[in-house]
């Protein structure tokens, strides 16, 4: 199990001894999702926060149209799931498939559990996790709500520059709230000026 990504991620925030650290890394596991494969099914309950390793995931919901909505993208030193069903425990309202061949860490939600009352420096890891989660939320809520297509695009190629070139075109799309044939029109408007 390939480690030194995942402790990376946690030391920005919080400082382990060794006996932390084998204790955490005791505590997850590992998995592997293929290109196209599932972590998580819209109506399942979401089991593990995943830290991904290596690939790429989205996180989506299709609404009664059959219309793809994708909330979020997340690759290497990122943690994803979908938070409301794995704390509530409640079927999840989101599906997250990989766009490319995928290695996360997962914790467990009873791991979880023990790991904040055995090491509590992780309740802080895990409590700016869910800030930062948070402020991300907000801002995409605001920027779907007040921003223009254009300004959503570049804005997302500002954030996210090496993500465009890993996700199709229509993904991009989908996230964006636009339709495919409109992001090449734009791509097309803004490689013009």
């Amino acid at each position: 199990m390939k480690l030194d990504l995942i402790l990376q991620n946690i030391a920005k925030h919080i400082q382990l001894d060794e006996k932390e650290i084998d204790y955490f890394t005791s505590l997850l596991t590992q998995k592997t999702i293929k290109r196209k494969g599932f972590l998580l099914k819209e109506g399942e309950i979401c089991g593990y926060e995943s830290f991904i390793n290596s690939g790429c995931l989205r996180t989506y919901s299709i609404d009664n149209k059959g219309v793809e909505h994708i909330v979020m993208f997340a690759v290497e030193d990122w943690w994803t799931g979908d938070l409301y069903s794995f704390l509530t425990q409640t079927p999840a309202s989101f599906t997250i498939d990989a766009l490319e061949d995928t290695e996360v860490l997962q914790i467990s939600k009873a791991n979880l559990e023990k790991l904040y009352y055995d090491v509590p420096g992780f309740e802080r890891f895990f409590r700016i996790m869910l800030q930062n989660a948070f402020i991300a939320q907000q801002q995409r809520i605001n920027q779907t709500l007040a921003f223009t297509a254009e300004e959503r695009y570049l804005h997302f190629i500002h954030k996210f520059p090496q993500l465009e070139q890993r996700i199709p075109q229509k993904q991009v799309a989908a996230y964006l709230g636009i339709t495919p044939e409109f992001l090449s029109m734009l791509r097309k408007k803004l490689a013009g000026r």
